[in-house]
């Protein structure tokens, strides 16, 4: 409703994966009082995932998962469908984050995710493209020399520095100077991803609800009253009991456990598809080997193909609306449409009067590290796993295999890393929460137009928290 006073469409018209998402047919929704093993809330790729895990652990384990929406609603519907191998941002910030040692262990990990990934995905139209980092003004190039000698020094083979002419034989823009090929990431259909990731729920005779909202996690209902099993969650229309709970809700988490808001943000990313490309255009862009691609700026651009040559043309520069908010209001914003059609048409100003009849808003949840966090919650009956800030599509497999060994109480190398025994620092709440997202932001603008870091990115740098990285 929302969206149509705006003028938009709803965003399961506006987003391109969505929109053309063939012949889906939603679960129906849950009705009485269900019994299972083991419950999942939210059946995105963090869900399904989990999901996944739990029947390769254990085949006759009872597995029910509900989600609000449909599948694939949220974050996992609306990305850009670019998965990376990199588990933090970069390496760099890995090495801060987790230390040397271990941030080696988590790139080669990412790489055995992604082979095992591509294995799955491959009739979602995968494709093992690699990604290109680009860099627009000088100061990148040294970014870009940086993350080169880190991969060397961690072990990953193939990356490969590349010169002005080089990059623009790549994808040919007038902004680019230099450029850093990334071997390893691909580009895919996270909307077939997640109908694939449904399918074998089914097949494998887990149960699926949609259109099913959670009312109450910890055994209360809205008028307060209490119940005496807490491994009873409330449904709209039924209860749902289990022995464990698996909460794979990501940005939406706070609006069922509101304490964890302390150690993430949610923002919302905003992206353009286009109409596709003729040949004529294809060959101006020199885009023929079809890579991911990224630039240099903390707010940088990042841009794909899709399989039937349409540009994707997302930002990262992310809008946090106050407080905490996460629904169908933010799913639009005219704002950053603009934007990105203005910086589209600086970068290829050969095809500035490409058309793009698509354009959503989908919810991210960021933590101060960038990476996710895992824990318990209502005495252990709860266990959670968000906050992928953005790297979702290669990070949630990890994280659906990493929920469903502790579902299960199994043991696993995964539950040792940092990342899934460390929190990350919190965030302040309102309002400090609004004015800092402010600060921090007005600052990055400034480092992206050609300033250094100023005293309170520097400050954040050395808490660890590297948003000026």
């Amino acid at each position: 409703m929302y969206a149509r006073l705006l003028g938009m469409l709803p965003v399961e018209q506006s987003c391109y994966w969505l929109a053309t998402r063939q012949g889906y047919n939603p679960e129906p929704s849950l009705t009485g009082n269900i019994d299972c093993d083991v419950a999942v809330i939210g059946a995105g790729f963090t869900g399904l995932w989990t999901a996944y895990f739990l029947k390769e652990l254990q085949p006759d384990l009872d597995v029910a998962v509900v989600e609000r929406y449909v599948t694939g609603y949220g974050a996992s519907g609306r990305n850009a469908g670019m998965v990376s191998t990199c588990l933090d941002h970069t390496h760099s910030l890995a090495i801060e984050h987790f230390g040397r040692e271990e941030a080696q262990r988590l790139a080669h990990i990412g790489l055995a995710n992604i082979d095992e990934l591509g294995k799955f995905a491959d009739d979602c139209d995968w494709e093992r493209t690699g990604q290109l980092q680009v860099a627009l003004v000088p100061k990148h190039i040294d970014d870009l020399k940086s993350n080169f000698e880190v991969a060397r020094e961690i072990g990953l083979p193939g990356y490969r520095l590349l010169g002005r002419d080089e990059v623009r034989a790549e994808l040919d823009s007038p902004l680019y100077i230099a450029g850093l090929y990334v071997p390893g990431g691909a580009i895919l259909n996270p909307i077939k991803l997640i109908d694939k990731l449904k399918r074998h729920l089914l097949e494998k005779g887990g149960r699926l609800f949609e259109k099913t909202r959670v009312v109450s996690l910890d055994g209360r209902s809205p008028n307060g009253q209490s119940h005496s099993d807490s491994h009873t969650i409330e449904c709209e229309n039924g209860t749902l009991r289990a022995r464990k709970f698996v909460l794979a809700t990501d940005a939406y988490t706070h609006h069922l456990v509101p304490q964890l808001l302390w150690r993430f943000i949610p923002l919302y990313d905003y992206i353009l598809v286009s109409e596709p490309l003729s040949a004529e255009q294809m060959e101006k862009l020199r885009w023929q080997n079809r890579q991911g691609i990224v630039d240099g700026r903390t707010f940088f651009n990042y841009y794909r193909l899709t399989s039937d040559n349409r540009v994707l043309w997302g930002t990262s520069e992310a809008v946090y609306y106050p407080p905490n908010k996460v629904d169908e209001t933010c799913d639009h914003s005219t704002k950053h449409y603009q934007t990105l059609e203005d910086s589209w048409k600086r970068h290829f100003p050969a095809l500035a009067d490409l058309s793009f009849p698509y354009r959503w808003g989908g919810p991210i949840a960021s933590t101060t590290r960038l990476t996710p966090f895992f824990g318990t919650a209502y005495g252990g009956n709860v266990i959670y796993g968000l906050g992928y800030t953005g790297h979702g599509i290669g990070t949630t497999r990890l994280a659906g295999k990493i929920l469903a060994h502790l579902a299960t109480a199994r043991d696993d190398e995964l539950l040792k890393l940092k990342m899934v025994t460390d929190k990350p620092f919190p965030y302040p709440p309102e309002p400090l929460r609004s004015l800092s997202v402010k600060a921090v932001t007005k600052s990055l603008q400034q480092v992206d137009a050609g300033g250094s870091p100023n005293l309170l990115l520097k400050l954040l740098d050395v808490m660890g928290i590297g948003f000026s990285s």
